[in-house]
This record gives C-alpha cells, sequence and structure tokens, in this order.
C-alpha cells in the first residue's frame, strides 16, 4: 500500500502562490481583453456618433444652403418681375402719350383743301371696294360737304376705272358726322346696315390696336421672350 505524504506548510504556501499567480494572470489577460473590446467598441460607437452628428451637421448645411439659395432665387425672380413691369409700364406711359398726341394733331388732317380732298377721296374708296355695290352713302362733317363732294366724284371715277363698273356716291346730309370729329367720313351700305368708319378719331383707334405690336417694335425692339411673330 502506498503512503500518503502529508503537504509540509512551505509546500501549501507555494501551491497557494501558484494559483494565486495563476488566477491573478488569468483576472490580468481577461480584463485586457474585456479593456481591448471595450476600446473596440467606444472606438465604433464614437465613429457611429461622429458620422451621425456629421451627417445631421452635412444635412442641415444642405438644406440651409438649399433655402437660401431658393430665397436667392425668389428674390432675383422678384426683382426681375418688377423692374419688368417697371419698364412695360415706362414703355405703355410712352405709347400712351404718343397716341394722346396725335389725337390732339388729328384735326391737322383736315387742313389743306387738295390734300385733305385727296384723304377723303381714299377712304371712300376703301368703303366703295369694300362695299361693292352701285349706290353708296357717305357721311362727313357739314363744314366739308364742299371737299367730300369733290373727293366723292373723283372715288367714283377712279372705282370705275379699276373695277370696270359704276358707283354713285351720294352724300348723307341727314345723318352728318359731329361737328367736332376730327374729320373723315363713314361710308354707308347694304341698304344703311353697314357702316364702314372711316373718321380719323376710327382710324387712330384701329392703328392703336392693330399697328400697335409694329409700333412697339419700331420702338423698343424685338421682344426677346417671344418665340413666335407674326
Amino acid at each position: 500500500m502506498s503512503q500518503v505524504h502529508a503537504m509540509s506548510d512551505d509546500q501549501v504556501a507555494g501551491e497557494l502562490k501558484k494559483m494565486t499567480a495563476f488566477i491573478r494572470q488569468e483576472a490580468l489577460e481577461k480584463a485586457k481583453e474585456i479593456q481591448i473590446k471595450a476600446d473596440e467598441e467606444f472606438a465604433i460607437e464614437k465613429s457611429k456618433l461622429v458620422r451621425q452628428e456629421t451627417s445631421a451637421i452635412d444635412g442641415a448645411y444642405a438644406k440651409r444652403f438649399k433655402q437660401a439659395a431658393m430665397s436667392q432665387q425668389i428674390t432675383r425672380s422678384t426683382l426681375a418681375n418688377r423692374t419688368r413691369l417697371r419698364v412695360l409700364g415706362s414703355r405703355q406711359e410712352l405709347l400712351d402719350g404718343l397716341f394722346e398726341q396725335a389725337r390732339g394733331r388729328l384735326g391737322e388732317g383736315s387742313k389743306g383743301e387738295e390734300k385733305y380732298e385727296g384723304v377723303v377721296k381714299d377712304l371712300i374708296l376703301e368703303g366703295a371696294y369694300a362695299l361693292n355695290e352701285g349706290k353708296i352713302q357717305v357721311r362727313a362733317r357739314k363744314a366739308d360737304y364742299g371737299v367730300v363732294r369733290k373727293a366723292a366724284e373723283q372715288a367714283a371715277k377712279e372705282y370705275k376705272e379699276n373695277v370696270k363698273k359704276d358707283v354713285q356716291i351720294e352724300i348723307d346730309e341727314k345723318n352728318p358726322q359731329p361737328e367736332e370729329s376730327a374729320g373723315g367720313v363713314s361710308i354707308i351700305g347694304g341698304a344703311g346696315k353697314i357702316d364702314i368708319n372711316n373718321t380719323f378719331e376710327e382710324r387712330l383707334k384701329l392703328l392703336e390696336t392693330e399697328a400697335l405690336p409694329s409700333i412697339r417694335t419700331t420702338l423698343f425692339g424685338e421682344n426677346q421672350n417671344r418665340k413666335f411673330h407674326d
């Protein structure tokens, strides 16, 4: 039978010391692993937080930049529209002034009997061509009856030369043009149902509407914003 020898106190102390050193070493290594893992997790979390904050800052900056750009664009557009409206307003004032001056000078068109007679003849002819009837009437100011009769004779003669047909032109003395009219005539046809208004006032109105685009182009040049032109 083998004998079990009891360990001496020194031997026990030595073993305890070895075990303590082993446990201590294990604890130190475990603590080191935990510290390394904690450092890694901290670094990952820190990096994640930094990315999140950076992204948030970038997003906020992008949003503010977009808002600032939009605000700047709105401001530029508003200023451009205001400038455009001021320019259009100034141009319209100029045009209104020009037509107002023209209205004030309409009466000058009836000065000079020979020249006025030629104008009235052309106005009568224009109506005669449009009506294409054998008999028409002309309405004029009473003060112009003498000029109108001469103009009507010339118009009838020229009408026959051009159309190869006679036209009888009479003055409608029952319905004269107002004396305050600047001049010109109205040509009546269709048994009194058709009235071609060729007075100076009416011709100026037509000029204001029909010729306005060409007048604008002459004064201000082509509109660069228009895609199509007449």
